[in-house]
């Protein structure tokens, strides 16, 4: 029921959800930032891991990508523990190939970085890079439907948003290596 005198949730508490639900998963910024760098770096020579790092930090302050990686964190959850109804439940405790619902929760985030993001991301689901494979392997209780979208979304989206950052300090006369973080 909705309260007037409830107060909006504040950003500092939501970013920290986020983090510790990819924490609590078993996905570190690094993880996400060795496929940021493996994505970038053919097209940045000074590209860093620290770089990357820095990109998904900044990725992972926007409301959009924290919202969706709390969500889908949750369904995932859910349906390790067999809380969903069904058809859901199986839907998404089997990775249904025709279920696209995971897919469009990551797109949905990955859209604030334009279309870099959006055709990274088309390739990091067809690839499986890095940490999405292993999410993606389907091993044990564990579910990770979402999971491996999100971590997908969120490494293009610092890839592109690195990829606009690069192009910037270029058109200014400088190159990557004259910043510290990006």
């Amino acid at each position: 029921m909705y309260n007037e005198k409830m107060k909006s949730v504040s950003s500092d508490i939501v970013a920290k959800a986020a983090k510790g639900a990819l924490k609590r998963r078993g996905v570190t910024i690094n993880d996400i930032a060795e496929i940021v760098y493996e994505m970038q770096y053919p097209y940045n020579n000074g590209l860093t891991i620290k770089h990357c790092i820095g990109s998904v930090e900044r990725v992972l302050n926007k409301r959009e990508v924290q919202h969706a990686l709390l969500v889908g964190v949750e369904l995932d959850e859910l349906a390790e523990k067999g809380m969903l109804s069904q058809p859901l439940q199986q839907l998404i405790e089997s990775d249904e190939s025709l279920f696209g619902v995971d897919e469009t929760l990551a797109i949905g985030s990955v859209l604030t970085y334009g279309s870099i993001a959006v055709t990274t991301y088309g390739h990091l689901d067809k690839k499986k890079t890095g940490i999405i494979q292993r999410l993606d392997a389907k091993s044990g209780q564990n579910v990770h439907t979402f999971l491996d979208d999100l971590v997908g979304s969120i490494a293009a989206s610092a890839a592109s948003r690195l990829a606009h950052r690069i192009r910037d300090l270029e058109e200014a006369g400088e190159i990557i290596t004259d910043k510290e973080t990006i």
